[in-house]
Parts: structure tokens; sequence; C-alpha cells
């Protein structure tokens, strides 16, 4: 009966072994879900920052844009009047 209880102690330290190996994981689990989270929240950070960044330089490249057709019309409307003077003189 002395091997069952040597058979009875290694069941047990095997159980106690698994046990914390298993608590082990479960802690490492949950670390990574919460590295997970934040890996998450920084990518989606750095999502919305690229966006604001396009969205202001295709603001900016429209009001360039404006700008350059307002210096256009400007000339054609310069153009237009000097255009009317001569005719207006003749």
């Amino acid at each position: 009966m002395q091997g069952n209880g040597t058979i009875m102690k290694k069941v047990a330290l095997t159980v106690a072994v698994l046990a914390l190996g298993l608590a082990a994981c479960e802690s490492k689990t949950a670390n990574a879900v919460d590295n997970t989270t934040v890996e998450n929240a920084v990518e989606a950070d750095a999502m919305a920052a690229e966006n604001s960044v396009d969205n202001a330089l295709d603001a900016a490249g429209n009001a360039v844009e404006n700008a350059g057709e307002s210096i256009e019309n400007a000339a054609e409307a310069t153009d237009n009047a000097a255009s009317n003077e001569v005719n207006a003189a003749q």
C-alpha cells in the first residue's frame, strides 16, 4: 500500500502544478486582452489623426484652388473691363 500513497502524492503534485500553470496562463491571457485593447485604441487614435490630417490637407488644397480661381476671375473681369473701354471709345 505504500506505493498507492506515492502515486497519490504524484497525482496531487501534478494537479497542483497544472493548476498553477493554468492560473499563470489565465493572467497572461488577461494581460494579452488588455494589451490588445490598448493597441486597438492607439490604432483608432492614429487613424483619426490621419483622417484629420487628410481632411486638413484637402481643405487647404481647396482653399488654394479657390484662390486661384478668384485670381483668374479677377483677371478676366479686368480684361473684360478693358475691352469694354476700348469698344466704348470706338
